[in-house]
């Protein structure tokens, strides 16, 4: 299949998910490997950057902040182990997914002496601890939160992750291009900043390309256990391709009951899709089929890719998904802006936030998220790179293009 078109992602970083529980706590230590409720710091040999987040780390959500983390740690443990002048102090924060814990979170964070950020994994945090960062002028840039609010009025905060209302454009083309489905159902989750912006794109790219979209069905937070009532109308509609910009928590659900009422459409979701082969309890061979885009393929056959699987693999022993190859890149991006910009650990964060203000819209990086045309921004935050198509057969993410 053609390679889908690259887009530049004029938004922001956040995710929205279901609230988690479980109290805070610091990410582990570069040497223990210990899981990221456990607290410490990763160190550093000699003077380091000092590299703070704050993610779910805890709670139903943790899968997307436990991955950030780890990817954010494997950069660090290899940058570290080179021993050159960029050297990190990698510390993350639980934020529960809760934004007043995420606040407190990274007030911890900067009395620390948190020096640049890896802002914060997930949407209503994302937007809260941005307008800190902004304030303190303390530089960040986020692997995951892709609401344009994140990025929105703040300068120094970027994304190295997709937007929301880009993922909606780009979703649709895709479908489009590739003639994936006649007739496309959506159904989205209304109190979610995240699903709501990807559903408004959507839909209107589609109007714009033809796309046949015969309905579309809500959920909430409260209600997102039954989806019935969603997959009925759905299958009254004639939809052979459901369109879900939700979370695999949510989308499992729907897998599954759409397979015990024996209605089998095609099912293309987001990178919010990605962690629905670990969903416990859920029977995997109903993703079969499933079709996303994503910016990350663990099975991609290039060395930087397959070394990262491995040491994620050795370190933790499981596969990472995109959440954790876009922190990995947030690292090695900082890296690149820091020796360009000529920066050194002794610079105030006041210093570094201008010095990467000023650099960040000059480089290109190439990391293991995108393709090999490299990754950009411009002066907003916001990320150009490409996307993939993936299909989950046999258990694995399987590229289309």
């Amino acid at each position: 299949m053609k390679k889908f078109l690259a887009f530049t992602m004029a938004a922001a970083l956040t995710l929205s998910l279901a609230a988690c529980g479980g109290g805070s706590g610091s990410g582990s230590s570069a040497t223990s490997g210990s899981d990221a409720s456990s607290s410490g710091t990763s160190t550093a040999s000699g003077a380091a950057f000092k590299l703070g987040g704050t993610g779910p780390l805890t709670g139903s959500a943790s899968i997307y902040g436990l991955a950030a983390q780890r990817g954010a740690q494997i950069a660090v443990d290899e940058i570290n182990a080179q021993g050159g002048d960029i050297q990190f102090e990698l510390k993350y924060e639980d934020d529960v997914n809760d934004p007043e814990k995420a606040v407190n979170a990274y007030n911890a964070l900067k009395s620390w002496g948190m020096q640049i950020s890896l802002g914060s994994v997930t949407t209503q945090p994302g937007i809260a601890t941005s307008s800190y960062n902004f304030a303190d002028s303390i530089f960040a840039l986020t692997p995951s939160a892709s609401s344009p609010d994140v990025i929105s009025g703040k300068d120094n905060v970027y994304q190295m992750c997709f937007s929301d209302p880009n993922q909606g454009t780009a979703s649709a083309k895709y479908i489009s291009e590739q003639k994936l489905g006649e007739k496309v159902f959506i159904i989205w989750k209304s109190d979610d900043n995240y699903s709501t912006g990807i559903k408004d794109k959507f839909v209107a790219e589609a109007e714009t390309l033809g796309l046949n979209v015969v309905g579309n069905a809500t959920f909430t937070t409260d209600s997102a256990t039954d989806f019935t009532v969603q997959l009925n109308q759905a299958k009254q509609a004639g939809a052979d391709l459901l369109f879900l910009p939700i979370y695999y928590d949510a989308a499992s659900l729907i897998l599954t009951q759409a397979n015990a009422m024996g209605y089998a459409p095609k099912f293309f979701g987001v990178d919010g899709m990605d962690g629905i082969l670990t969903v416990d309890g859920f029977d995997t061979s109903l993703a079969e089929g499933v079709m996303l885009l994503t910016p990350f393929n663990a099975d991609a056959q290039d060395e930087a890719t397959q070394n990262f699987v491995k040491a994620y693999q050795d370190k933790y022993g499981e596969t990472p998904i995109q959440f954790a190859a876009d922190a990995y890149d947030c690292v090695y991006a900082y890296k690149q802006a820091l020796e360009t910009a000529g920066c050194t650990p002794d610079m105030s964060a006041s210093e570094l936030n201008e010095k990467l203000k000023a650099t960040f819209p000059t480089i290109t990086f190439n990391g293991l998220t995108g393709d090999g045309a490299g990754i950009t921004w411009d002066a907003t935050g916001a990320v150009s790179k490409s996307p993939k198509g993936m299909v989950i057969q046999n258990g694995a993410y399987v590229g289309m293009d």
